[in-house]
Order: structure tokens, then C-alpha cells, then sequence
């Protein structure tokens, strides 16, 4: 059967990620290391891949070199049931990186994230249009997404 995984194209920095990453996430854990054989580019015997799991979706960090760069056209969701989660979530993601708006950040590495809490669909895109409407609003102020706010807006 065949299987779906997810590969990251760094420049050199595919190790440094891997363990960036598993040391964010609580359910996750590094898999395996391959090196550069003799005839390709990079010096034989430096790091390669480096496959790891977040939360049991398994990725690749390649070190491929400069041709590639991420954009914020793909990104990963992480989905949050408390406060504290986003907020953890939020604060290890954007150390070295970057706020960006709407619960969007950019890593270190430069890997768009998006920390939502559990149920915003629901507050966006809920029955009552207009407390949809004020939720939107409030989360068009928001960098990092605070449950709290957006509940209020949503039932005022």
C-alpha cells in the first residue's frame, strides 16, 4: 500500500530543522538519518535526509542546496484545543522567525505555520452570519489567534 509523506528541501540545515521541529511538537520523534555517498555534490558522509513524525505524519528534511525556497503558498495547520497550546505552539515557531498575521508565522527555517484553535471554522463560518461576521473582524485584528476574543466577538 502506498503511503503519503511529506518532504522539506533545505540547504544544509535539514538536521538543525528535523530537531527543531521534534522538539515543538510532544507526540513527535526523529526516524532516520541518510548521508551524501561519494559522486554527488555535497561532501560524501554529510547529512542528506533526516526523516522524522509530528503527531504521526512522517516528513523528510533533505539538504538540497540553494535552487529551492519555501513560500507561504503551502503551509502546516497546527490545531489547537486550548489557549496554552496556541500559545505554546506560537511562541516556540516564531523564535527566530516570524508574526504573521491570522494565526500565520513563519519558522526559523522559513516553514509557514498556521496555529488555529480547535472549532474556528465554526466561529468563521457559523449559522448566525453576523456573529460569524464580528469573529471575522476580531481576527482581522490578531496576529496570533486568542480563543477567548474571537468567542466574545462571535456571541456579542
Amino acid at each position: 500500500m502506498a503511503s503519503l509523506d511529506t518532504c522539506l528541501w533545505f540547504n544544509g540545515q535539514a538536521e538543525a530543522a528535523a530537531a527543531f521541529y521534534v522538539s515543538v511538537f510532544r507526540n513527535a520523534k526523529l526516524l532516520g538519518t541518510t548521508h551524501f555517498p561519494e559522486g554527488l555534490p555535497q561532501p560524501a558522509g554529510s547529512v542528506l535526509t533526516v526523516r522524522f513524525s509530528l503527531d504521526g505524519m512522517v516528513f523528510t528534511a533533505l539538504n538540497g542546496g540553494p535552487q529551492y525556497s519555501f513560500t507561504p503558498a503551502i503551509s502546516f495547520v497546527v490545531t489547537c484545543e486550548s489557549q496554552a497550546e496556541v500559545d505554546d505552539h506560537w511562541r516556540k515557531l516564531t523564535e527566530g522567525g516570524e508574526e504573521g498575521r491570522w494565526g500565520w508565522l513563519t519558522d526559523r527555517f522559513g516553514v509557514s505555520w498556521q496555529i488555529v484553535p480547535n472549532g474556528l471554522m465554526e466561529l468563521l463560518d457559523g449559522p448566525d452570519k453576523a456573529a460569524s461576521q464580528r469573529a471575522v473582524q476580531a481576527m482581522l485584528q490578531m496576529k496570533k489567534l486568542d480563543i477567548a476574543a474571537l468567542r466574545r466577538a462571535y456571541d456579542d
